[in-house]
């Protein structure tokens, strides 16, 4: 019988590989984002941006030319109102962002459109209006890079970052 021995480098490596598939999501074949389960992380300081990130998400995803708020999307943003109605003391700036398609000034016109779609959305569940601004990146921002619809769908997308 033989047992492997893995040295320090390849346990770090295999331990990388192993977070990142876990935390990555894929397009369905609709083109919309899979929302992952959200599981409340130990050790996060409740109230912070990582908390946000974590326990609540800070994304929702658009369709291509779209400001539409899918049913994914507002489960995600009923999720951040009931944080926001939670920590009182916190603020929001909502990004939006498009994929690299279409020219610069018509995806800030439609970034903007994105942030304000959240942004009402998030009203609508009783957040103050004066606790949320907006900001369009456009295309400015990717999060991921291609020329194909898996990074195009990552990038059509609004999040939402503590502004305190």
């Amino acid at each position: 019988m033989r047992v492997l021995s893995f040295g320090p480098k390849v346990l770090t490596v295999l331990a990388v590989l192993g977070l990142t598939a876990a935390c990555e999501t894929a397009p369905e074949a609709t083109g919309e984002m899979v929302q992952e389960a959200v599981v409340v992380e130990q050790g996060v300081v409740p109230g912070s941006e990582e908390d946000l990130v974590l326990n609540v998400g800070d994304r929702v995803y658009f369709a291509f030319d779209s400001y539409a708020l899918r049913p994914s999307a507002q489960q995600v943003l009923d999720r951040q109102a009931a944080w926001m109605s939670q920590y009182p003391q916190n603020n929001l700036l909502i990004e939006g962002h498009c994929d690299d398609r279409g020219t610069r000034e018509y995806n800030l016109a439609l970034g903007e459109r994105r942030a304000n779609a959240v942004r009402q959305y998030l009203i609508s569940k009783g957040v103050a209006p004066a606790r949320l601004s907006t900001i369009s990146y456009g295309k400015e921002r990717p999060v991921a890079f291609g020329n194909n619809e898996a990074a195009w769908a990552q990038n059509r997308r609004g999040v939402s970052v503590l502004s305190n």
